[in-house]
């Protein structure tokens, strides 16, 4: 048992390679922002990687998400390719969106992942017709929607909850509760103790858990995937987690105190599942360092790859900007 939770060995050890992945992808990251070798913003999810584990080894390839501006983490665990998003922070043309999108817009609708999105709440929609298009076509598909307690208080969160549950669509709102909008307290922006709490009035099953466990995650998310599949509508599930990073790369923090990190850096997620897989699956150090090798190997190449690759030819600016008709018409006007 892992905080309470069946979870067996196989299972483990894919949740821990997914969320070393997440962790030294987003160390890789802040490295090289730091180094001057890629440009742009960066919102690091360090700290929050067993949301984005638990929850995406529920979903299925024919589940969509949706996620955020701190969302390398949920696209990673969706199955995301890790040379792709490396070569889109490089800025270079084998990028997810050709190396023009960066951090932020990062998308895969091939494995699922409809984007990631820099507006706040933005993503919610976006799951929610992907929700109802499921329902419509009578498939068997989930949306999952990654957003953080900032967006509760956007007028479309509370827009979605209500249509979810008015149409009984097949959506899980996984709320991961950092404790900050950008560097604003919970407390001070939303009136409401817990965001599982806005459930009650859409009469949205809903509830509140370590999302620093693991196994918990993943045991919330698969019931509220299994009420999806059965048409018995949405869930709302928050996760009180906590981002080791400022809000971006470059954030001074002055919003929070060293001892608070600290505390949370105790109950640091993957040296939490490393420890009960040691103790309670019997999975050697020697095994989870091989993981670990592993993952960094695949790290360091998708940098050597991605770094190596040619910068894009100005004379890409302009493809992909407009459909290929008007375009067509443009050149016939430019020819007189």
């Amino acid at each position: 048992m892992l905080g309470n939770t069946p979870l067996n060995a196989d299972i483990a050890r894919s949740l821990y390679m997914c969320m070393t992945r997440i962790r030294l992808f987003e160390e890789t990251a802040g490295k090289l922002l730091a180094d001057g070798r890629i440009p742009g913003f960066l919102h690091l999810s360090i700290g929050q990687e067993a949301v984005a584990a638990g929850a995406c080894s529920v979903l299925g390839s024919d589940d969509h998400i949706t996620t955020t501006h701190r969302g390398h983490g949920h696209c990673i665990a969706k199955g995301g390719s890790v040379d792709r998003m490396v070569a889109e922070l490089f800025g270079k043309p084998q990028g997810y969106c050709r190396g023009r999108s960066g951090s932020m817009h990062i998308a895969d609708p091939a494995v699922g992942i409809l984007g990631a999105n820099a507006i706040v709440g933005g993503g919610l929609p976006m799951a929610l017709g992907a929700a109802l298009s499921a329902q419509c076509r009578g498939t068997s598909s989930v949306a999952l929607t990654f957003f953080g307690e900032g967006a509760v208080a956007e007028g479309v969160f509370h827009e979605c909850l209500n249509l979810a549950a008015l149409w009984k669509l097949p959506i899980i709102f996984v709320c991961e509760n950092n404790g900050y909008a950008e560097m604003t307290p919970m407390s001070a922006h939303l009136s409401a103790r817990r965001v599982a709490d806005f459930g009650a009035p859409y009469r949205i099953p809903s509830g509140t858990y370590d999302g620093n466990d693991v196994a918990i995650v993943r045991a919330a998310t698969i019931e509220a995937v299994e009420r999806a599949r059965a048409g018995q509508g949405p869930t709302l599930l928050e996760f009180e987690t906590y981002r080791w990073r400022g809000h971006f790369e470059g954030d001074a923090q002055r919003y929070r105190t060293a001892d608070e990190l600290a505390v949370w850096k105790a109950r640091d997620p993957l040296r939490r599942l490393r420890s009960l897989m040691e103790e309670e699956l019997s999975i050697g150090p020697r095994d989870l360092d091989a993981i670990d090798s592993e993952v960094a190997h695949e790290i360091e190449h998708a940098v050597a790859w991605a770094s190596g690759l040619p910068d894009p030819e100005p004379s890409l600016l302009t493809e992909d900007v407009y459909h290929a008709a008007v375009t067509a018409a443009w050149q016939e006007v430019a020819r007189g």
